[in-house]
């Protein structure tokens, strides 16, 4: 027996990096998985391949789509235990010279979209269910310049979590708010090397970590956590 045997789930933005290992998790333990993927087809058919998901193509920035890709999954999954909203992209620049379309962007992904996939989960998710959302340290301390803008957004979602805990809880569904600090992924391919050495235990994560910790909330262990924040980043935000 699997600790996920007999639930289902849907990650959105999982076809790469912290995604895909979450992806990759829960279906080792047992889930049936549906995820969602944007520009990345092709890594979005390894995971798949790999993992036995199911692979739905839908930009976070388009409601429509976001709607249309958690209802296909819901469908084809026979409801949702588990909902975990991955996607985001980032946005780093000074103030002086931010695009403010890449602002309109970051808002779309990392705030409006988690609103929708949630708003469009919630009367498919089974009494017991869990809500999670991939934020970052960044809601807690903002360490680098020029990363305003990005954890604006994060923290954005730090705050949804604890009203949406309440929301959620009459049917015993936790929402909680994963906030990895630096991870190996695409995203952080460019972090200069002084940045990887403020992390006091001398390294960044493997996405498999921070997957790990998804695992956790998403399992019924956590059933009394809720409306939370927790950072996983190595004591990077101290």
């Amino acid at each position: 027996m699997h600790r996920f045997d007999n639930k289902t789930a849907l990650v959105i933005g999982g076809s790469r990096g912290i995604g895909a290992a979450i992806v990759e998790r829960l279906a080792s333990e047992g889930a049936r998985v549906a995820f969602t993927y944007a520009s990345s087809p092709g890594k979005a058919q390894e995971v798949a391949a790999a993992t036995g998901a199911l692979a739905i193509e839908a930009d976070s920035a388009d409601r429509a789509a976001l709607q249309r890709a958690v209802g296909d999954a819901a469908t084809r999954l026979g409801g949702l235990d588990i909902l975990v909203v991955n996607a985001g992209i980032m946005a780093r620049g000074h103030i002086a010279e931010l695009d403010l379309d890449l602002l309109d962007r970051a808002l779309a992904v990392n705030v409006r979209g988690v609103v929708v996939a949630i708003q469009a989960a919630v009367p498919h998710l089974r009494e017991y269910g869990r809500v999670i959302t991939i934020g970052s340290n960044t809601a807690e301390a903002v360490p680098i310049a020029g990363s305003s803008i990005y954890a604006m957004t994060k923290g954005a979602v730090a705050t949804l979590v604890r009203g949406l805990a309440r929301d959620l809880a009459p049917r015993r569904i936790t929402v909680n708010n994963l906030q990895p600090g630096p991870t190996e992924t695409d995203m952080n391919v460019d972090l200069p090397q002084w940045a990887r050495e403020m992390v006091p235990v001398g390294r960044i994560a493997s996405p498999a970590e921070i997957a790990g910790f998804a695992a956790y909330l998403a399992s019924a262990e956590a059933g009394y956590v809720t409306g939370a924040s927790l950072t996983i980043d190595g004591g990077f935000s101290l």
